[in-house]
């Protein structure tokens, strides 16, 4: 858990740190650091993947699935579509929910642990892709080629395991 020095409530140091929360002794403050929700997109066109690179830390040109957070008052769809018009300039035809996978993400030196949620997104053709937003580029790969090791997050090398389903 990241680590809170002074209480956000009255300033004092007399903090307890758990697991899960920070509890002040003086003024009984308690912050939850909760679990994030996330998205992301296995888009397939035949026997390929699209292959999203990062554009940003952490994992800065490594592979990724396009997705990201889920914003306040968004559905785990609203924000995938969201972020596949943010990152790609595309809205997909349909999209099915497969399963989730944790995930832990380092940003500016705090820890966020997610859960990310996995879509499956399957094609006819190939659409026109914009690579935006925190994507530097945008690769379509052969289900043959993809290496597990060049994914940036746990949760992305889990979200392979959909693949093969």
């Amino acid at each position: 858990m990241t680590t809170i020095q002074y209480c956000p409530s009255c300033g004092s140091s007399a903090l307890r740190h758990y697991e899960k929360h920070i509890k002040c002794d003086q003024c009984d403050f308690v912050y939850y650091h909760n679990t994030a929700s996330a998205v992301m997109a296995i888009i397939r066109c035949n026997d390929e993947v699209l292959i999203a690179i990062r554009g940003r830390e952490p994992g800065l040109g490594m592979w990724d699935f396009p997705g990201g957070f889920v914003d306040y008052d968004e559905s785990l769809e609203q924000a995938l579509y969201r972020e596949l018009n943010e990152e790609l300039s595309f809205t997909p035809p349909h999209c099915r929910y497969v399963g989730s996978s944790p995930n832990t993400y380092l940003y500016e030196n705090i820890t966020y642990k997610t859960c990310d949620c996995i879509f499956i997104i399957d094609l006819v053709n190939k659409p026109n892709l914009v690579a935006a937003d925190d994507v530097a580029e945008i690769l379509w790969v052969p289900v043959t080629d993809i290496s597990p090791d060049r994914f940036a997050f746990d949760s992305t090398r889990q979200a392979l395991n959909f693949l093969q389903k």
